[in-house]
């Protein structure tokens, strides 16, 4: 029971000087919340979190949020995902349950988030800041992209945006091959939704990242970074700049972060050498 991710508006248009009333098309933004299903004899639920997100590819960002915060490693840890159907009217297609499989340990504890995450910052809802930093292994990639693939990327994700091109009210989180193909987008009003939406497609196709980049339509935060460390994507970029926590964890992650990426340009902010000429 999936949700419309484009609703119309009624405004009022100025334009010099003149007034002229018209439709609009608008990004739909609505609350998702997830619910947890997990142990082996005895099952329990917990509600895990609500964020707010563009409706569409729910069960992608379900993936992507869950391996990004360590609470799965594989497609194979989730035993089914549905929307759940005992809810009221308004709340249809707004609520998802994951089943974890009996057979993975988990321990609910380590989830500390608020019930509540904005859409613009995925970090904001976390207990601490020790629970933000996941103890990710170094990426050791030795793949090499070229400048003109670079380039050619924000115009190839733009292109792609089938949502932004109604209404101009999304991001993008896109994965590129080395080559330069565009392999897999995901858009949403929440630049680190898109990326989870990203990720678990990717997942749930049994894609390989060591030899690929992502580019993002904004720019580039902290917990973007992590995520991507999570996944072992070696290249991150922004068309937007990076923020100085960014930077830090890319250097210590062997992360290669990129921002500023234009058509003609960009600047490199860590491990220049896996981009050459």
């Amino acid at each position: 029971m999936p949700k419309l991710s484009i609703s119309t508006t009624g405004i009022i248009n100025s334009s010099q000087g003149n007034f002229d009333a018209r439709e609009d098309l608008l990004a739909v933004e609505e609350p998702l919340e997830i619910r947890l299903t997990f142990g082996d004899l005895i099952r329990k639920e917990m509600p895990l979190m609500v964020t707010m997100r563009t409706p569409g590819n729910d069960f992608d960002l379900v993936r992507g949020f869950l391996i990004s915060e360590s609470v799965i490693s594989t497609n194979e840890d989730i035993l089914r995902i549905s929307y759940c159907k005992n809810v009221i009217e308004d709340e249809l297609g707004n609520v998802v349950r994951v089943e974890l499989q009996p057979s993975l340990v988990f321990d609910s504890k380590k989830l500390q988030r608020n019930f509540y995450t904005s859409s613009s910052c995925g970090v904001c809802g976390k207990s601490s800041i020790e629970s933000v930093i996941n103890h990710c292994q170094p990426i050791l990639s030795k793949v090499k992209v070229g400048q003109e693939q670079i380039v050619k990327a924000p115009e190839k994700l733009r292109e792609a945006q089938r949502v932004f091109n109604h209404t101009g009210g999304l991001h993008a989180a896109g994965l590129f091959a080395d080559t330069g193909e565009l392999l897999l987008m995901r858009e949403d009003v929440g630049r680190h939704i898109a990326f989870d939406k990203r990720t678990g497609a990717m997942f749930e196709r049994g894609m390989k990242v060591a030899g690929h980049f992502i580019l993002v339509s904004g720019r580039t935060s902290f917990e973007l970074v992590q995520k991507c460390v999570m996944v072992g994507v070696p290249i991150l970029a922004g068309v937007g700049a990076p923020s100085s926590l960014a930077v830090k964890l890319a250097i210590e992650a062997n992360l290669t972060l990129l921002g500023f990426v234009k058509s003609d340009s960009f600047n490199i902010y860590s491990r220049a050498e896996r981009i050459v000429n």
